[in-house]
C-alpha cells in the first residue's frame, strides 16, 4: 500500500529568519493524521537566513539527523563539539539523556538549506553522542546507506531501529531496494522528479509504503535526490 504526502499539504512556518516546511506535526503545526510514520517523528525542511540561527536549546531521547543541501551549518554543543557542516555532509546527534546545542548560518550572503530529521530511539537515557560524515553525492550512484541502527561500513550509526538511504539519481536512472513487508518505508523527494511504484513525486513530496517487499524508483528527466527510510512498524 502506498499513500502520497504532497509537498503543498505540509505544514509551513515563516519566522523571518527561518522558513520551514513540516512533513509531520511540529511546534505550531498540528495535524493528527501526520504525527509521524513508524518511529520517524520529524522531517523539517529548513532555510536559515544569513547571519541567523537556532540559539542554544536542549533535546533528549531523540536521534537527530541533519542533511545540509546548500550553504553551511555551524554546530556547537554541550559535548564540546564545535563544527561546521557544509553542503553534502550528514550529521547525527544522539540526544540521549540530554544535550544542548546551537545551529547558525554565519554566512553574510547565503541561505542555509537543510533537512532536520528526528527518529525515536530504541532505548532511552543513553549517553549523548555526535558524528558527522561527508557524502557529496554524485548523480548515477544509485542508493547509498547514510545511517543505520546496525554497524555498517561507510554509514553513520544511530541508536534506532531504522536505516536511511539517499539516492542521487541521474535522469531516467532506476534504483531498487528489497524491503521487509512487516516494516514501514518512507520515501522523501528532496528535489527533482521520481516515480515510486507508478506514482509521480515532485520536489517535497513523499510516499508512505506499508506491506511492500520491493521498492523501485525511476528518476524523471530532471533527475532526483531522494531519501528512503526503513522504519519500525
Amino acid at each position: 500500500m502506498l499513500t502520497l504526502r504532497k509537498s503543498q499539504d505540509r505544514g509551513y512556518a515563516d519566522h523571518g529568519w527561518l522558513r520551514s516546511f513540516h512533513s509531520f506535526s511540529f511546534a505550531g503545526y498540528h495535524d493528527p493524521r501526520f504525527m509521524g510514520f513508524g518511529n520517524l517523528r520529524v522531517i523539517n525542511e529548513d532555510r536559515i537566513a544569513p547571519g541567523t540561527g537556532f540559539a542554544t536549546h536542549s533535546h533528549r531521547d531523540m536521534e537527530i539527523i541533519s542533511v545540509v543541501l546548500s550553504g553551511a551549518l555551524a554546530h556547537r554543543d554541550s559535548m564540546g563539539n564545535t563544527t561546521e557542516i557544509p553542503a553534502g555532509d550528514v550529521q547525527v546527534m544522539s540526544a540521549g539523556s540530554g544535550v544542548t546545542h546551537s545551529e547558525y548560518n554565519h554566512a553574510s550572503g547565503e541561505e542555509t538549506h537543510f533537512l532536520q530529521i528526528w527518529i525515536e530511539p530504541s532505548q532511552r537515557g543513553l549517553p549523548p553522542s555526535y558524528d558527522q560524515m561527508p557524502f557529496g553525492w554524485q548523480p548515477g550512484q544509485g542508493l547509498r546507506l547514510l545511517a543505520s541502527g546496525q554497524d555498517e561500513a561507510g554509514a553513520l550509526r544511530i541508536h534506532a531501529d531504522a536505516a536511511l538511504w539517499a539516492g542521487h539519481l541521474a535522469a531516467g536512472e532506476t534504483a531498487e531496494l528489497a524491503l521487509d513487508a512487516t516494516r514501514k518505508t518512507y520515501v522523501h523527494l528532496v528535489r527533482g522528479g521520481v516515480h515510486v511504484h507508478g506514482q509521480a513525486l515532485q520536489t517535497g513530496d513523499a510516499a508512505m509504503l506499508e506491506g511492500e517487499a520491493q521498492l523501485r524508483l525511476e528518476a524523471g528527466p530532471e533527475g532526483a535526490l531522494v531519501l528512503v527510510f526503513d522504519l519500525k512498524a
